[in-house]
């Protein structure tokens, strides 16, 4: 990674190389601001880390950018989309992966995929494509959700994404549960998503595997942005 970089965004509303730009956003759960006015700029097509310890505010960023909460003050533009006016344009462009993957259980993995991709208008071939981007094989295919271990369940949740055309990918802890080798088959996916034009954020508590991954790291400290280092 390089020298650290300011972490004040570029002023350019209109610009279109910029996937997300908050601008002094502001978050409140309760009586408790979760973003204490957050400045961050995501160019379209990097993997970027966010890092930080539990109650950083990860996890808030990442919501705000699917469109799932709105900023109380400041701006969030995501894909172009003002967050705080409208974010149902976001609901196609953007996937977001928390825990759960968003899978059904009782479907198999390619039930799950072709239902994602039919949401869009997307064909077979997009699914089988997406399949094998994810490298999901012909013997899993067929399989239930409920049979799969988590990396493939959480492959199967990306196959979705890729077969959507998602622009914008949202990651939650995406390693959490999974082994080392499935660690590192997810990161070698990741990036290839975004070689292929995707923008990718994920969140983790393991700073030494997001540094070796990323184009761009983000640390948060209790709502704030407190250090960005880019390659």
């Amino acid at each position: 990674m390089s020298a650290d970089r300011p972490t004040t965004p570029d002023r350019d509303h209109g610009s279109t190389d910029a996937a997300v730009v908050l601008e002094a956003a502001v978050v409140v759960m309760g009586a408790f601001p979760a973003l204490a006015g957050v400045d961050l700029r995501v160019r379209r097509g990097t993997l970027v880390g966010l890092r930080g310890p539990n109650g950083a505010g990860k996890t808030t960023v990442l919501r705000l950018c699917a469109g799932l909460l709105r900023p109380d003050r400041g701006t969030a533009r995501v894909l172009n989309v003002d967050v705080a006016d409208d974010p149902a344009p976001l609901r196609w462009r953007v996937g977001y992966l928390g825990h759960s993957n968003g899978l059904y259980d009782d479907l198999t993995a390619l039930e799950n995929v072709t239902f994602w991709a039919s949401t869009v208008g997307a064909g077979r071939g997009d699914v089988d494509a997406a399949m094998a981007a994810m490298e999901i094989s012909d013997r899993l295919r067929d399989v239930r959700v409920r049979h799969l271990s988590a990396g493939q369940r959480r492959r199967v949740a990306l196959a979705g994404l890729v077969a959507r055309r998602c622009e914008l990918w949202l990651l939650d802890e995406p390693h959490t549960g999974l082994d080392v080798d499935a660690r590192d088959q997810l990161d070698r996916l990741l990036r290839a998503g975004a070689d292929a034009g995707a923008t990718v954020m994920l969140s983790s508590h393991d700073l030494d595997r997001v540094d070796a991954m990323v184009d761009h790291g983000v640390d948060l400290v209790a709502g704030r942005v407190s250090r960005e280092v880019r390659r």
